[in-house]
């Protein structure tokens, strides 16, 4: 199916915004997309998928920048979890899913703090590819934005929410990178500072059940 070059987003079905750049099928939407995963979707996929692959996204950064106010934290006191920022010439690791088109209805539902739809080229060993993943702009509601590593790690080490501890979240997270053989030093960064609040005695909150 023939593609042509875009410079927009999406913000719902139908809606498209000037802003990232992506391809837009002349013919409609396909049946099966690949979802490009960089936070908890390289480790915790709820959802059927058909292939799997290493991917990379160059010229944006992850970074946990959006408030988690409805799984790694509360809206009274949210947790910290990564978004995508531009960042020329940085390339950021993930993991490619292909998943057919009904599987979009409960991302967006996974997702629907802050995080927009949005369509994304990527790379993969078996070649380039076209597909969507989730970003939380600055300036959504959630958004916490930049701030010192020690205070990002304070806050990831105390927050809870439904979906578990925040520092669970930031430790599966560079678990998977690391099987991805994928080396970020914003996320390694986080971890060294938590783990040395953890090895001080610094307490949290029980962890919750997931929902």
């Amino acid at each position: 199916m023939p593609y042509t070059r875009a410079t927009y987003f999406v913000r719902e079905p139908g809606r498209f915004v000037a802003k990232w750049p992506f391809r837009v099928c002349r013919f409609g939407f396909p049946l099966a997309y690949w979802v490009f995963g960089y936070g908890s979707l390289t480790w915790r996929v709820d959802f059927p998928y058909h292939e799997r692959r290493r991917a990379l996204v160059r010229d944006v950064a992850r970074r946990f920048w959006q408030g988690s106010r409805d799984h790694r934290g509360t809206p009274q006191a949210p947790g910290r979890v990564v978004t995508l920022v531009r960042a020329p010439r940085a390339e950021c690791v993930g993991v490619a899913l292909r998943v057919d088109a009904a599987v979009l209805a409960h991302l967006d539902h996974r997702e629907k703090d802050g995080y927009e739809r949005v369509h994304v080229d990527f790379q993969t060993e078996q070649g380039a590819a076209t597909g969507i993943t989730y970003v939380a702009p600055a300036g959504n509601p959630g958004y916490l934005g930049p701030a010192p590593l020690d205070e990002m790690a304070a806050q990831i080490w105390r927050s809870v929410g439904p979906s578990g501890t925040n520092h669970e979240y930031l430790r599966e997270l560079d678990a998977a990178l690391r099987q991805l053989d994928a080396q970020d030093i914003h996320v390694r960064g986080l971890l060294v500072r938590m783990e040395a609040l953890a090895a001080s005695g610094v307490t949290h909150p029980p962890s919750r059940d997931r929902t």
